[in-house]
């Protein structure tokens, strides 16, 4: 793919803030917000979860996740202006949950409706569409956006991933399957929920109406794991490895290598073995093998991960504190999908 588009607006909305830059700044702080939830789990306990703090606990399922979606949206339209929406054809390719207890595949289509529903999208002329379901969908989206782009459509893109396993039936799945953080579960994880949201275009377009340009997206790509969780080896990293691969696959390897890593990988072992593998194949894309976990501070996002990590490298471009000028952002959906995206810094040629 030869086509070269850029970030010019992001939004968040997390445990840890209602915006893109509060969500950041806490999360660079190390600032938590782990606490108990009115769930009981096996042993009688109030389960321990990352949620966001205005929404009502009694809230679950689909209808947890518009009120997550619609922040983000509102944010990044804010940061844009109407005109710039309602003056452009606009895709709004979202990432779901994948279909589990608590998000069935009605639910997500559900929910692309009630996208569609909004005064906003109608105005804007807005096409909602789901590139992709788990981590890794918002990663397909860029990927899908990068393709149409090459291909000379000029389209003004938002990506936008959500996700909440705030849902009895999904709390129930999670503590029956052993992948709920508990005493005695050695490789659980926290849930969590958010939103984000990456605006993308082209160079020429973003010139013509003068717009910000936060990153630029050197490469994303996704490919399909065959060794899920529930095999007897465990996963060898090859279908990440794939991903990684085609994400840098513009870059010269010589002298330009990924200076930092922002992954979905949440304390499963499942992940933690397939980056090492991941790692093990692909020396010669890094800096530095270390990386930070999306999950540590507001728990496993699902399908907002890929976005909010996206969210997470532009605002540390825009503040200085990364480490380089190239940062990777990966994720992989429990189905499978393996997602990289490679940004840059927009002050490097």
């Amino acid at each position: 793919m030869s086509a070269e588009i850029e970030v010019v607006a992001v939004g968040a909305r997390t445990p840890l803030g209602y915006s893109a830059e509060s969500s950041a700044a806490a999360m660079r702080a190390g600032i938590s917000r782990y606490a108990e939830f009115p769930f009981i789990d096996a042993r009688g306990e109030p389960v321990v979860v990352a949620s966001d703090g205005e929404l009502d606990s009694k809230l679950e399922g689909r209808d947890r996740l518009v009120p997550l979606l619609e922040s983000v949206l509102d944010e990044v339209k804010g940061k844009l202006g109407s005109a710039v929406l309602e003056g452009n054809r606009c895709r709004l390719l979202l990432s779901l949950p994948e279909a589990r207890p608590g998000f069935s595949d009605d639910d997500a289509a559900w929910l692309v409706s009630a996208m569609e529903a909004r005064p906003q999208a109608k105005a804007a002329r807005t096409r909602v569409e789901i590139a992709g379901r788990g981590h890794a969908g918002a990663l397909r989206a860029v990927e899908q956006a990068l393709r149409e782009s090459s291909e000379g459509r000029e389209f003004f893109f938002l990506v936008a991933g959500v996700d909440s396993y705030h849902h009895a039936e999904t709390f129930l799945w999670l503590e029956r399957d052993g992948r709920f953080a508990q005493p005695g579960i050695r490789s659980g994880f926290i849930p969590g929920e958010g939103a984000g949201c990456l605006a993308l275009m082209s160079t020429g377009l973003r010139r013509r109406l003068r717009l910000p340009r936060l990153a630029v997206v050197r490469g994303a790509r996704t490919a399909q794991e065959r060794l899920l969780r529930d095999s007897d080896t465990g996963s060898f990293g090859v279908g990440m490895t794939q991903a990684v691969e085609g994400a840098v696959a513009g870059l010269d390897l010589s002298r330009e290598k990924v200076d930092e890593l922002y992954t979905d990988i949440n304390g499963e072992r499942y992940r933690s073995e397939e980056w090492g593998f991941v790692a093990l194949r692909t020396p010669s894309v890094w800096h530095s093998t270390a990386y930070r976990s999306l999950s540590d501070c507001w728990g496993d996002v699902g399908a907002a991960a890929g976005a909010l990590g996206g969210v997470l490298v532009v605002r540390a471009f825009a503040r200085g504190y990364a480490r380089g000028p190239r940062a990777m952002v990966t994720a992989g959906s429990d189905g499978g999908l393996r997602g990289a995206m490679l940004l840059q810094d927009p002050r490097v040629s």
